[in-house]
């Protein structure tokens, strides 16, 4: 299998994709430009399974319906977050000069860390909040990659002054969760260039001491 960083909207936030040998995939956080991005699908004959979502900010769910509506696939979201698809004041659109930036409700609740099997495709889910209560995790052992949303950056850490953020727990989290992975591990963030659990493991100023 193989993955596709592409960076949409004015905060730059990093969607994925994970392709299988079929050409089917998993998108993960379509936070902007929905048109742009099922264009993207069309015209690499990419065949949409579902919408994951590491966790229910604005700028990670922005082209939710676009998509769902055009691929009529479903969207998974952490059941802690259910309620921010709709409301800005969570899902902290009401907090910049956006406009209020909403989706329809989640098709299935993640109600726990478990694997998630969707075709060929097998992913271990990480609750890992602290940045958002219902933040989570992907990990797909096969690619050595963890697609980490808003937890863990090249270099830095999520932020956690937005509704439900909170730091000691975003640092353990991150701590128990994501650098027991093998330290070869790509990690894919919601913003910024990719890096790996040993990089952060040896450099991350944010994590001295882990």
């Amino acid at each position: 299998m193989k993955w596709k960083q592409l960076p949409l909207g004015p905060l730059q936030t990093n969607a994925y994709l994970l392709i299988n040998e079929r050409k089917e995939c998993l998108i993960f956080d379509p936070g902007s430009e929905g048109e742009a991005f099922n264009s993207y699908l069309e015209e690499n004959a990419l065949k949409p399974l579902a919408i994951l979502l590491t966790h229910a900010h604005f700028d990670h769910i922005g082209a939710v319906d676009a998509v769902r509506k055009h691929w009529d696939v479903p969207v998974y979201v952490h059941k802690k977050e259910k309620n921010w698809l709709g409301d800005p004041s969570l899902n902290g659109s009401q907090f910049f000069q956006l406009g209020p930036i909403t989706a329809n409700p989640a098709d299935h609740l993640i109600l726990s860390e478990e694997k998630l099997v969707i075709s060929n495709f097998e992913l271990e889910i990480l609750f890992t909040p602290g940045h958002s209560p219902g933040s989570v995790s992907f990990y797909h052992e096969p690619s050595k990659v963890v697609f980490a949303g808003d937890a863990l950056f090249a270099g830095s850490i999520g932020r956690t002054d937005l509704p439900g953020g909170n730091h000691e727990q975003l640092i353990q989290s991150i701590h128990n969760k994501l650098l027991i992975l093998p330290e070869e591990t790509t990690v894919l963030s919601g913003h910024g260039m990719t890096t790996t659990i040993e990089r952060e493991m040896d450099s991350n100023p944010f994590l001295n001491g882990f």
